[in-house]
């Protein structure tokens, strides 16, 4: 690894001088800034590997430094110790939401400094050896064999059932059912748009992605940044892929819903009422920091979700998404007496009995919340 380099930035010249001693006598490279502007200027044409921020500056204050630098895809992911005479709970809090790494009160005391600093650079390199590590593994994936998709059978516990017709050999739809903990499972659909990423790198190299950014230490939109960080890496130009990914606590009848540009869920209750969980939400692989949307409902006896890709509702050049969404919901809704499995074929039959040959992917995968 390279020798660090660490901008110090504060607006008294000897506060900054003192810090900066601190550091290079331990080897550290060092740069300095006395203002905010400054700061962002440096850290776009040095990329340093840690900034240590003042708060309290004249004109632009630190927190509003960090939340311009978060905000840029160069230097987002920088990380920002602050350095602030101002050590209620507050304005620590208040740092570590927009975007800082760790918080430290004045006066500082060289030790500690150098401790946190150590540490946050520890978790940096740590962090980019596991992208490019995953990166790595999921390269090598790039011409394997297509992945054996999960059946409801392998998983019974999961109660699902599912509908898959790739539109060539190897499809860029692609779907993955998992278990999470005891009552807790993860249901992800997902589609690649643009050309040259095999269905088979896709699907073996996500089952892969789900499972290291799943259980109880992620959130799900933790699960859907980790695959984000890796694909931004692997997908080529005017490349992304949109997903959604549900989590269900068959327990506590807790569903998240986390959507990255997808079509909305379906829920259809046992009363063949249905609502379409609809977000704003932008693709992975596209975006320095992609935007997420998660909503979390309460699930009820005979609730039936579907999560699928947008073949099932492109239909002709003359009709819209919508109308086509407005079809599939119909589809859901008319077969919900039939049992799930039965449902699932019933529900592809009257949406592609119109339509001459295959056009895209089909995929369906159906969930009963509660059965």
């Amino acid at each position: 690894m390279a020798v660090p380099t660490i901008l110090v930035v504060d607006d008294v010249p000897l506060n900054a001088e003192l810090v900066q001693n601190v550091l290079s006598a331990e080897g550290f490279r060092t740069l300095v800034a006395y203002d905010g502007p400054s700061a962002r200027a440096l850290c776009l044409t040095e990329q340093p590997d840690l900034v240590l921020l003042d708060v309290l500056m004249p004109g632009e204050s630190g927190f509003e430094t960090c939340a311009r630098l978060k905000s840029g895809a160069a230097t987002s992911e920088i990380p920002i110790i602050f350095l602030s005479a101002l050590d209620d709970v507050n304005n620590k809090v208040n740092g570590l939401k927009i975007g800082g790494v760790d918080y430290i009160s004045k006066p500082v005391h060289g030790e500690e400094v150098l401790a946190r600093v150590r540490v946050h650079l520890r978790i940096r390199e740590n962090n980019r050896l596991l992208v490019e590590a995953n990166r790595i593994r999921l390269d090598r994936l790039r011409n394997a064999q297509k992945s054996i998709l999960v059946n409801p059978e392998d998983l019974p516990a999961a109660s699902f059932a599912v509908y898959y017709e790739p539109l060539e050999e190897a499809g860029g739809d692609f779907y993955d059912v998992f278990q999470i903990d005891r009552d807790v499972f993860g249901y992800f659909v997902a589609d690649v748009s643009g050309h040259g990423v095999s269905a088979a790198f896709l699907t073996s190299g996500i089952k892969a992605m789900l499972r290291q950014y799943s259980g109880p230490l992620y959130s799900p939109e933790d699960t859907m940044r980790g695959i984000d960080s890796v694909m931004r890496q692997i997908l080529g130009e005017e490349q992304y892929l949109t997903a959604c990914y549900a989590r269900l606590n068959r327990r506590t009848r807790q569903l998240s819903v986390v959507s990255a540009g997808h079509p909305p869920l379906i829920r259809v209750s046992a009363a063949g009422v249905a609502e379409k969980v609809e977000m704003d939400s932008e693709p992975l692989g596209v975006f320095h920091s992609v935007v997420l949307q998660r909503k979390d409902l309460r699930v009820s006896p005979g609730d039936r979700l579907y999560l699928y890709s947008d073949g099932l509702i492109e239909k002709s050049a003359g009709a819209s998404r919508r109308e086509g969404l407005e079809e599939l919901v119909q589809a859901c809704v008319n077969a919900r007496p039939a049992p799930l499995g039965a449902a699932v074929g019933d529900i592809v039959a009257g949406i592609l009995s119109g339509r001459s040959g295959c056009d895209d992917d089909w995929l369906l995968l159906a969930v009963e919340a509660l059965p």
